[in-house]
């Protein structure tokens, strides 16, 4: 019997699999944390293709408020057409469609009220915005010392 014709509920979700991800997630969230804690924004670039990236997002979401960001937006009929036709142009970047953790509002830290789960390319295309808007340059003077390390928790 061909594996696709079986019915999916004979498939679950490998646990260990999906933990790997959430560390990997919180991991990365924690990084870029201390990296806008670190360093001006304004002059961080999280890719190599940072000025391509946010090229498009203005081009696609010209008037998208990155600072506070609703999540309704992101995943609505509309949000997601809009998404797609932004993700199709850069999927050949490695790790554009991994699953991020996105802070909802660009002045607070990671918290669980405060990440929205993403792919990477959102993530980019909102963030790299954040940081050539002024969005982010809050953090380094709010949270100054404030490393993010999860053995401290």
């Amino acid at each position: 019997m061909d594996v696709l014709s079986r019915p999916a509920e004979e498939f679950t979700n490998d646990g260990t699999v999906e933990e790997l991800w959430a560390v990997q997630a919180v991991d990365h969230a924690e990084v870029h944390f201390n990296l806008l804690c670190s360093v001006d924004p304004r002059y961080l670039r999280l890719t190599r293709y940072d000025d391509e990236l946010y090229d498009q997002f203005r081009r696609i979401f010209p008037d998208m408020n990155v600072r506070v960001i609703d999540e309704n937006d992101l995943k609505s009929s509309e949000g997601k057409t809009k998404w797609r036709a932004y993700m199709a142009k850069f999927s050949g970047l490695d790790d554009y469609s991994v699953g991020t953790l996105l802070r909802a509002n660009a002045e607070e830290e990671f918290r669980p009220e405060n990440a929205i789960l993403v792919v990477r390319a959102q993530f980019w295309a909102i963030e790299i915005a954040r940081n050539r808007e002024g969005a982010n340059d809050c953090i380094r003077d709010k949270f100054r010392g404030y490393l993010v390390n999860k053995e401290d928790e």
